[in-house]
């Protein structure tokens, strides 16, 4: 049995902290200023990891390495497995020819590429988020986004700083769920504190995507989208969380924003339209850089020899006139992937059929690990969770298949898809399976125990600050539900300890999260992965690093003053 120490660098919390955070802090120089390949950089991290796992924390080996297993298991499925099904039935709509008719569909609803991001990303990502989350928004979107016409690094760039808002409400609110579970505080506390930070974002992240987007005058021409967009998403965030089924709280908000935008459509369009970007941004140099091997003609959906001229991942273009207009039935098999996605994780999403589904789900200890917690207690982490059925990356194979059948791609044609989704994804299954072992030996061995220690001796600081413990949760693991299980009790003792009211923090703990989500190794590689540039994920990260750069102090400081005689009605 394995006991975690958190200060064994001469019993300093200090020093200890400072060594316990020397893998990821490599591994963020490697892909954000060496610009080494993820997939290395991810593998050197891990090394490292290990390395002060044995060496200054006492873990043994066998216990190290076999942690080391259960991560890299867990980046495979469900990680994995939800990105490889994901983007195999974005090529099997390439293959059909129904990927243009799907552009040129979000075409007739704005031509203008500002418009169009906010409403696929933000909106249409929201809803996959609270339906399936774990990486899906980001795959999905990314590539919907290339089809209206967007570089691929742009692309991923917007589809991830998107996939934040509706985080902490994601995958049927989940990521709250476990923060009460791990607290033992009110659900209905947690969800409303959550829902009184959370959307505050919301107001904003439209805004940050319009500067990604067209720049300052992205924000000038489209704002009233952005703002409407933000204002009916936070709005009705805010109702459901407080007062609403809390699990439907992302669900609901997805639906209004989007509902709201094109409502606005009908009295009001962006004085000047951006295009498609035919050519490179002046700050994108990635568009025809990609890699995919899809095509887009063939097949009976409207394809018209023109549109895509390459698959998944790239932006070259060359645009013809369509041979014929797409009638309403190509436009609704064009979004029918899309349609069964959705209701296919709405049906699993209810009480009834996800109880059923449960009993298939297999809980069993990790082989070779036995971990105790500072205090003695045995540690969680070690009991893995297989839910082939239920996760969220077969209820995509199974959309897939209803695809093949409604786009009519042959089986044949649909195997080989899959086989060339496997192919592309090769590095990047080797990213996620390394950055998700580096977390869990960090979490087993206590290195992550550590720093959320440090932090948490802040004392009347600690609201402050208490939103960087999700975050950097977030960062490491990749889910915001993890860092909740990882900080969530942590970040009530702590509160209690100093003064403040537990919920406050743990609420801050999930709101902090959703911005450690864009920077995370794991969701940078599989937005990259998603757009054909796996491998160049350090630009990526380059690239959502100022946002999260100004979000997460914005938050710091909205948590605080919550703290405060300021602010403090908004806490319940």
């Amino acid at each position: 049995m394995y006991q975690q120490v958190i200060d064994p660098v001469g019993s300093s919390l200090g020093w200890s902290a400072l060594v316990a955070a020397i893998p990821l802090l490599a591994l963020f120089t490697l892909l954000g200023v060496v610009r080494m390949r993820a997939w290395l950089a991810a593998l050197f991290g891990l090394s490292l990891t290990l390395l002060v796992a044995v060496v200054m924390y006492g873990m043994p080996a066998g216990q190290a390495f076999n942690s080391a297993l259960e991560g890299a298991a867990f980046g495979l499925f469900p990680a994995m497995w939800i990105v490889v099904n994901a983007i195999w039935i974005y090529r099997m709509t390439v293959a059909s020819g129904h990927f243009d008719v799907a552009r040129r569909a979000f075409a007739r609803v704005s031509d203008d590429q500002r418009v169009q991001g906010i409403i696929i990303a933000f909106s249409f990502g929201a809803l996959l988020e609270a339906l399936a989350g774990f990486g899906t928004p980001v795959a999905i979107c990314s590539v919907m986004l290339i089809a209206v016409g967007l570089a691929p690094l742009k692309a991923a760039t917007v589809a991830l700083i998107a996939n934040t808002a509706p985080v902490a409400y994601g995958a049927v609110g989940l990521p709250v769920i476990t923060l009460a579970r791990v607290t033992g505080l009110p659900l209905g506390d947690l969800s409303a504190m959550t829902g009184r930070q959370v959307p505050v974002l919301a107001l904003f992240v439209p805004l940050a995507l319009l500067v990604v987007l067209d720049g300052r005058r992205g924000v000038r021409e489209a704002w009233p989208a952005a703002l409407t967009c933000g204002v009916s998403f936070a709005a009705v965030q805010y109702l459901m969380a407080n007062h609403g089924p809390m699990e439907l709280t992302d669900v609901a908000a997805a639906l209004v924003s989007a509902g709201a935008v094109l409502l606005l459509l009908r009295v009001w369009r962006p004085r000047e339209g951006m295009s498609q970007e035919t050519t490179p941004h002046p700050a994108d140099d990635s568009a025809g850089t990609g890699t995919g091997t899809g095509t887009g003609t063939g097949g009976d959906g409207g394809g018209d020899g023109g549109g895509e001229s390459a698959g998944l991942g790239t932006a070259v273009r060359t645009e013809a006139p369509p041979r014929r207009p797409d009638t309403r039935i190509e436009v609704v098999r064009a979004f029918a992937p899309y349609a069964v996605i959705i209701a296919l994780f709405s049906v699993v999403s209810v009480s009834a059929v996800r109880d059923a589904l449960a009993r298939t789900t297999a809980f069993f200890a990790w082989p070779g690990l036995h971990i105790a917690s500072p205090d003695g207690k045995p540690l969680a982490l070690v009991q893995f969770k297989f839910d082939w059925l239920a996760g969220g990356g077969t209820v995509l194979l199974v959309a897939g298949l209803v695809t093949a059948v409604v786009l009519r791609v042959p089986m044949r044609q649909a195997a080989t898809a899959y086989g060339h989704t496997l192919h592309q994804l090769r590095t990047a299954a080797v990213t996620v399976t390394a950055v998700l072992a580096l977390a869990y030996v960090m979490n087993a061995s206590g290195q992550t125990a550590t720093m959320g220690a440090l932090l948490a001796r802040a004392g009347s600081l600690f609201p402050l600050l208490s939103p960087v413990l999700g975050w950097f949760g977030t960062a490491v693991t990749g889910s915001d539900t993890s860092s909740n299980s990882l900080f969530g009790a942590l970040q009530v003792s702590a509160a209690e300890g100093s003064g403040h009211a537990p919920v406050l923090t743990a609420a801050a703990n999930t709101s902090g999260g959703v911005l450690g989500k864009m920077i995370s190794p794991q969701n940078l590689a599989i937005g990259a992965a998603a757009v054909g540039l796996a491998g160049r994920e350090g630009e990526l990260f380059r690239r959502v690093l100022t946002a999260t750069a100004v979000f997460v102090p914005f938050l710091c400081v909205l948590v605080y003053l919550q703290s405060t005689p300021l602010l403090s009605w908004m806490v319940p």
